[in-house]
């Protein structure tokens, strides 16, 4: 109640200090040196508000998070019901939501994807989905590409591909084999009678948003079946209608054995997280139901969260929204690019999920804050900081899109003059 009575900046003062002093003082320092140096506050739509009443068209999205805008009335309400209902779980009777979340996801799920594990977030989602695979096959090897990232816990982090984030933590897991992403042959070649499964992203994401060659996906599944090995798809960040597809993988018309799912799953307003198999690989269940389970996961409160989540994107066809609205942002960065080819270098992606790469990491450091200055929020992305990520909620207006490409040319003009003058 005290933030009542106080100013913003006082407010924005303590909460600084408290970082500095109780949480971690590095990410303070990078929050300011980024142009982050506010307090988030509110937020309804694409839009977010910061404590000083600024907003901010947020083409960030929490990384994927907020595919239906933030507050999305429709899982609000949901929440708001499940938890005047039941919050969390006894985990001794059966879960109506649970059942019903796990009903709707083998629907929407391409191929014979049947049987899913609900966690609390995507990286716990890639941790059972390794084990399910080598449980499943009893074997320990485990494929993955490099650039890739799976998230920050010990077996997901032995499957992502940055040096950065590994290396601190060595050793990590054995058994796991890096490969050239989108490089088909590398994969054949490390494949051998102990290969457990292979683990990709459709299309990276913290990579850098890199789309693989057309024939990638569907080659790989056919070795995966050819060698009874099995297909992993991180659908992390591209899947739930990100890519103008429910799933990215039905761009490449490609089923995985095991697809990982979470940030969008919880609309924004609950984490959740869920790897989807088949019924051969759920068989490795079978003798011991309990040999994975979760305290958390599957909870009543994200469960109706999901469930009001994909309601909602199936009334509001947001996956072809996602295409259409992509596809417009795309061509209105792409001529951006024609215009500021010393500065970009490339536009890539699918849906919306676009990156912009920069001819030069050091200018993302000063287009980043320069557009939140101007009411738009952009990060780079983890594994490759000349990439710029354009993740806005699929429910972004064509007007939207507009006012960012014009924040955009306009940062870039900016750019252009600083780093010219500072003759660089």
């Amino acid at each position: 109640m005290q933030t009542l009575t106080m100013t913003p900046e006082s407010i924005i003062q303590e909460t600084v200090r408290a970082y500095k002093e109780y949480h971690n003082p590095s990410l303070a320092r990078l929050l300011k040196l980024s142009g982050f140096d506010t307090i988030e506050w509110e937020a309804e739509g694409t839009r977010v508000r910061d404590i000083r009443g600024k907003e901010y068209i947020d083409c960030l999205g929490g990384y994927g998070v907020f595919a239906l805008g933030h507050r999305h009335p429709k899982v609000v309400q949901a929440v708001k019901a499940q938890l005047d209902r039941m919050p969390l779980s006894s985990k001794v009777f059966f879960s109506k939501p649970l059942a019903d979340l796990c009903t709707k996801l083998a629907k929407l799920t391409p191929g014979d994807l049947q049987f899913s594990f609900l966690a609390n977030s995507g990286t716990e989602a890639v941790e059972g989905a390794l084990k399910l695979a080598r449980l499943s096959t009893g074997k320990r090897e485990v494929i993955h590409a490099d650039n890739a990232f799976h998230g920050k816990t010990l077996g997901a982090l032995s499957a992502s591909g940055r040096p950065q984030y590994k290396t601190p933590f060595e050793p990590l897991l054995p058994d796991f084999v890096q490969v050239p992403f989108g490089d088909v042959n590398a994969i054949e070649q490390a494949m051998n009678d102990q290969t457990a499964a292979i683990i990709l992203e459709p299309i990276q994401g913290e990579g850098g948003i890199c789309v693989p060659p057309p024939q990638y996906l569907p080659k790989i599944r056919e070795l995966c079946t050819e060698k009874k090995v099995l297909l992993v798809l991180d659908e992390v960040q591209t899947g739930l209608g990100r890519t103008g597809q429910w799933f990215a993988c039905q761009h490449f018309n490609v089923v995985p054995d095991i697809l990982v799912l979470a940030k969008a799953l919880g609309g924004g307003v609950m984490p959740i997280g869920a790897f989807v198999g088949t019924k051969e690989v759920w068989e490795a269940f079978k003798a011991n139901p309990l040999i994975h389970t979760s305290t958390f996961g599957g909870n009543p409160l994200a469960c109706a969260a999901a469930l009001a989540t994909l309601e909602v994107m199936e009334e509001e066809n947001l996956p072809a929204k996602a295409l259409e609205r992509g596809k417009f942002l795309a061509h209105e960065l792409r001529q951006l690019a024609k215009s500021f080819p010393d500065i970009i270098k490339e536009v890539r992606g699918l849906g919306l999920l676009l990156g912009i790469e920069l001819t030069e990491a050091k200018y993302g450091g000063y287009l980043i804050p320069e557009m939140a200055r101007k009411g738009v929020l952009v990060a780079y992305t983890l594994n490759q900081p000349k990439v710029i990520r354009l993740e806005p909620p699929l429910i972004i207006t064509e007007e939207e899109i507009k006012m960012v490409v014009g924040a955009l040319q306009a940062t870039l003009e900016k750019t252009r003059i600083f780093f010219g003058q500072r003759g660089e």
